[in-house]
């Protein structure tokens, strides 16, 4: 029953939008953090600092997140890289929100982490070919 209703909603234009509007701030999120990691802008590089990383691990994030960032746009013309994309980026997300929650305080600090967490599985379920069967 659960798999037509999935079924019923990934067929809505409502869904489309969802999934393209998640997939758009998603890609930014991880873009700009992406490279400011690898552009190692010091806010960014004390952050991580102060989170344990040094900037060798900084820098090394920032590409394994632009390897990410690159497939999900390439995943535009070929669906099946973008949800691979959007898998490998999950633990980057999980791991930025444990990270932030542990570190600093304040909503303002791990917002785009709980949201890049939350988007995946958006991005995931309002997608036509994907389907997880456990």
């Amino acid at each position: 029953m659960t798999t037509n209703i999935l079924h019923a909603l990934k067929a809505t234009t409502f869904a489309t939008i969802l999934h393209w509007s998640a997939f758009a701030v998603f890609t930014y999120i991880f873009g700009y953090a992406a490279l400011y990691k690898i552009l190692k802008v010091p806010g960014m590089m004390n952050g991580m600092m102060a989170m344990g990383f040094n900037e060798s691990w900084t820098i090394a994030i920032g590409v394994a997140e632009t390897i990410g960032v690159l497939a999900l746009l390439a995943g535009i013309f070929f669906p099946a890289l973008k949800n691979a994309a959007v898998l490998w980026l999950m633990p980057f997300a999980i791991g930025a929100f444990t990270a932030h929650m542990c570190y600093q305080h304040g909503f303002g600090h791990y917002c785009n982490s709980l949201l890049v967490c939350v988007l995946s599985v958006v991005i995931l379920l309002t997608d036509k070919r994907f389907s997880l069967s456990l």
